[in-house]
């Protein structure tokens, strides 16, 4: 049977500041193993292609995060399936992105292409049992099943949906008689006690033609507007992988509704497949420092720290600064290199109340890391204060940044490793180790690479406003606006 990977990679993960940011959210955290979880989810996807026809991988995500999903792909360095990307102007929840790679699908693979939908953002560590399960779920969705995934309760959770589980079907499966979403603590006490309820764990296995067909049924403003959209496509290729992009203001009128809402609640014949893998969703550091391994007094680490008198407290840190701990209990702390936080463990769902306070105040932490990443390379910023930032730029070899003005900075850029092309205002000229250029207010400038080495550059802002907003783009190899 043809089966293609669907990977739903998005959303904000504002549970997770300050390492999961607007700009680089959850899917591209780092794990204790040296993985991002969206590194994981693409190598789960790979290794289906033993046991099935994988013609491709389709990947839908932001346009803005593209570049970075690549990159996290190459950085797996093994063979893979061919990758496709279904490019979205902005998030409009799981129905939308599912009815779209279901029409990329069929285009590709014919209405017999069967859809495995794996979010981004889960952790799954047992990747034999995740295979085996795909497998059966697939064998049902031949069948005309839409098929999810249960998770075995361990709790009586109130933050996740359940489905409650009825006949058996084929080898593994079970029918499904109802879903219920997010139940106050007694109603989930007693799915717990009763043993046929499963957490939803939002993954999917159906043919492409039965879910465009349930949809149209269930959600027919939801398929025509999607519909609308697919009519608007335009394909490309971008290092080798395909895309495909849609008009923005189309995209901005298909109605926001999950896959569970629009669908699975309303339709028949589904069926489930219960894990006998271990799963995580990773919602908020509670939910991830469950997922570490601990010491004997209850505590979890990633990078370098000393724990005195401490217990059951996760400190996730880099490897550049130590973090200790002294007389502590039950806490979860965040070392970033430009922000920190401390959070009581059963608070932590609270933690997106902090995002909210920083957008109302105009500080970009919520959706900027110190280090971001662009498709061009990266930038970090070293120091800021008002009137000036600096910047250490790293251009990758052979790329190139836009052809660009600032209205209300000027910028001094000093180079310390490789060798820029630069364009400023009218001249075209390049830069060695230890040369340098200033770049007026209102002037057109490029920065390039033509070089096989890292470009490496210190880069002096100064102005009364520094904001990343403050970009008018000419010309652009990475089709970016504004």
């Amino acid at each position: 049977m043809t089966v293609v990977p669907v990977i739903l990679s998005g959303g904000a993960g504002t549970r997770l500041w300050p390492a999961s940011r607007e700009s680089e959210p959850k899917p591209f955290l780092t794990m204790p193993d040296g993985l991002s979880l969206v590194q994981k989810a693409l190598a789960r996807a790979f290794s289906l292609g033993a046991p099935m026809d994988v013609p491709e991988v389709i990947v839908v995500t932001n346009r803005d995060y593209l570049y970075r999903t690549i990159d996290e792909c190459v950085r797996l360095d093994e063979e893979h399936p061919p990758l496709r990307f279904v490019l979205e102007p902005e998030g409009r929840n799981t129905a939308p992105a599912i009815a779209l790679a279901a029409r990329a699908a069929q285009a590709a693979h014919g209405s017999g292409a069967v859809l495995l939908v794996l979010p981004a953002d889960h952790l799954i560590n047992d990747v034999p049992a995740f295979t085996a399960a795909a497998i059966e779920a697939a064998t049902l969705a031949t069948q005309g099943h839409l098929v999810t995934f249960g998770i075995r309760p361990t709790r009586a959770e109130t933050g996740f949906g359940y489905i409650e589980c009825g006949a058996a079907l084929g080898k593994a499966g079970q029918a499904v008689n109802r879903f219920v979403e997010k139940p106050p603590r007694t109603t989930a006490e007693s799915f717990v006690a009763a043993g046929n309820y499963l957490w939803n764990s939002g993954m999917f296995c159906f043919g492409a033609a039965t879910i465009a067909k349930a949809l149209a049924e269930h959600a027919p403003g939801l398929s025509k507007a999607v519909d609308e959209v697919w009519q608007t496509r335009r394909s490309g290729t971008y290092e080798h992988c395909a895309t495909l992009e849609f008009d923005p203001a189309a995209f901005a009128r298909l109605p926001s509704e999950s896959i569970d809402y629009a669908v699975m609640e309303k339709a028949r014949p589904v069926a489930c497949v219960p894990a006998a893998f271990d799963w995580s969703d990773i919602g908020s550091w509670q939910a991830l420092s469950e997922a570490m391994p601990v010491d004997a007094d209850g505590n979890s680490r990633t990078g370098h720290g000393i724990a005195i008198g401490t217990r059951n407290t996760a400190v996730h840190a880099g490897n550049t600064r130590l973090v200790a701990t002294v007389g502590v209990d039950n806490l979860v702390i965040v070392d970033t290199p430009d922000a920190l936080l401390v959070a009581d463990r059963n608070q932590t769902q609270a933690v997106k109340d902090v995002v909210i306070a920083l957008k109302a105040a105009g500080d970009e932490r919520y959706k900027l890391h110190a280090t971001a990443t662009r498709p061009w390379g990266r930038y970090t910023v070293l120091h800021e204060a008002p009137g000036f930032k600096i910047k250490r730029i790293e251009v990758k070899p052979g790329h190139t940044l836009s052809l660009q003005l600032h209205h209300r900075r000027s910028e001094h850029w000093v180079v310390i490793g490789g060798e820029a092309e630069v364009v400023n205002g009218e001249r075209l000229f390049t830069l060695a180790v230890n040369e340098s250029t200033y770049i007026p207010v209102e002037t057109k400038h490029r920065l390039a690479n033509r070089t096989n080495a890292p470009l490496v550059l210190i880069e002096v802002q100064c102005g009364d406003y520094l904001g990343e907003d403050d970009i008018v783009r000419f010309e652009d190899k990475y089709g970016r606006v504004g």
